[in-house]
């Protein structure tokens, strides 16, 4: 790695952490600077505004956050549907919880950033990527005979719900069973067989 892009790297390691720990529009360049070590004018050599460094945050950290990267909808069959969509959402879930940083500034971009009609729309892109997910994969458990017709979009809507709505309690700390709780949900929106 080059020098120059190994303090790029530090720079947005710096940023992440600081927009983590201060919010977005209270971290300054010149606390990032001091954070990397290098003098605010040296930033510019690597991104020419905060506007910039935000912009390339906010791609880094929403890259891989659609529906597809967690959920693998041609892997489920009447078998394993169930067992992989707790799976899949746990493993989603696992990954917030791991680093709470990273649920700090998903939530700074949210809040904040969002606000930012540039931003905006992609948030609302990725809420209704989403939603649009978990619809088809409950219309395939539907034709799977896993899933009741019956209120399918409401229920793939609840299951987004729950999924973001569990990520705001982690960021504010509360210790709930997260696991349990997505259990609970997943089971509600299929069909048990009695045997």
């Amino acid at each position: 790695m080059t020098k120059k892009n190994k303090t790029s790297q530090n720079i947005v390691e710096a940023a992440f952490k600081l927009f983590a720990e201060h919010g977005i529009e209270k971290t300054s360049l010149s606390m990032i600077a001091n954070e990397v070590g290098i003098s605010k004018p040296a930033i510019y050599y690597h991104f020419s505004s905060k506007e910039a460094l935000i912009d390339f945050l906010f791609e880094e950290i929403f890259s891989d956050f659609y529906f597809s990267y967690y959920f693998s909808p041609d892997q489920y069959t009447v078998h394993n549907f169930e067992e992989l969509l707790i799976k899949e959402g746990l493993n989603m879930l696992a990954e917030h919880d791991e680093d709470q940083h990273v649920l700090r500034v998903l939530n700074e971009f949210v809040l904040t950033v969002g606000r930012n009609q540039k931003y905006q729309q992609r948030l609302m892109d990725m809420q209704a990527d989403f939603l649009n997910g978990f619809s088809n994969l409950l219309m395939k458990g539907m034709e799977l005979g896993v899933v009741l017709p019956e209120q399918t979009e409401a229920k793939a809507h609840m299951l987004a719900m729950v999924l973001d709505n569990i990520s705001n309690f982690m960021l504010m700390g509360f210790k709930l069973n997260y696991r349990d709780i997505w259990i609970e949900a997943v089971k509600s929106v299929i069909i048990h067989q009695n045997t």
